[in-house]
């Protein structure tokens, strides 16, 4: 097996997407990496990596349309987006990257998106790893995606995301627009954890800016297999704030498939 990883960029659902994979044993499961609202392959740092290493299975991860190097964004976002990644793009990647019933792990709206295709395609999906998930909109969302609007007009953060996106701009304008915009509001997707029926492990850091634990008990009371790592201290991306125990506990959720 090699750690050293392999770049490839597909086509799905008519757009150009950037991929990276770590080699792993193909008797495990693969583990597909979906990321948060600003996220991108680059943006993961060496955490497939070290995920890779230590599941010692096949580690993938994308940047969405959008993001990262993928192509850039043609038109603004609809409220529906999300179901659109979930139901009609990760099952095209799958299938361009002949990757059968992975792990997904989604981080923010990468995780609703992981969530959205278990539920709407559960043939495709072997077990969930959702960090920090949103199933509905709460205020302290709406209040941190506003801050973070003020933070890129006014600081250095357009030229730290110009590091990781090809059009730094067009990437952040698509992420805050929509879930500022009024119609987002009423985005709900609780319904769809009643049709998750493969196991499912949640992690959220007790400290998260964008969002509270109420998220993880609305999944929690529809999914009858989850459990939940609570991160002390951590916010938003528990993954970077404490790896070590992130890695480890998913690398047990895994051996238990």
């Amino acid at each position: 097996m090699t750690r050293e990883p392999t770049a490839r960029e597909v086509v799905a659902d008519g757009k150009r997407l950037e991929t990276v994979r770590y080699e792993g044993d193909p008797a495990r499961p693969a583990l597909v990496m979906l990321h948060e609202g600003l996220g991108s392959v680059s943006l993961w740092r060496d955490f497939p990596q070290r995920l890779a290493a230590r599941t010692r299975c096949s580690v993938v991860a994308y940047s969405r349309y959008g993001y990262g190097r993928s192509e850039v964004f043609a038109e603004p976002r609809e409220p529906d987006y999300m179901h659109h990644e979930g139901e009609v793009v990760l099952p095209a990647l799958l299938a361009a990257l002949e990757i059968e019933r992975p792990v997904l792990f989604g981080h923010s709206d990468g995780a609703s998106i992981a969530l959205i295709c278990a539920a709407s395609q559960p043939e495709l999906v072997r077990a969930l790893v959702l960090e920090a998930p949103h199933v509905f909109v709460e205020e302290i969302s709406v209040r941190s995606i506003a801050a973070a609007k003020t933070a890129y007009a006014t600081s250095d953060l357009p030229a730290k995301l110009a590091r990781h996106h090809a059009d730094a701009d067009a990437t952040f304008s698509g992420w805050n627009e929509i879930w500022l915009d009024p119609r987002f509001r009423d985005w709900n997707i609780e319904s769809y954890a009643d049709r998750v029926h493969c196991p499912v492990l949640m992690i959220q850091g007790n400290a998260d800016e964008y969002g509270t634990t109420a998220q993880l008990d609305a999944i929690a009371l529809r999914v009858l297999r989850s459990e939940t790592l609570l991160v002390p201290g951590a916010g938003h991306s528990p993954h970077r704030d404490a790896p070590e125990l992130v890695i480890e506990r998913i690398a047990s959720f895994v051996d238990s498939l």
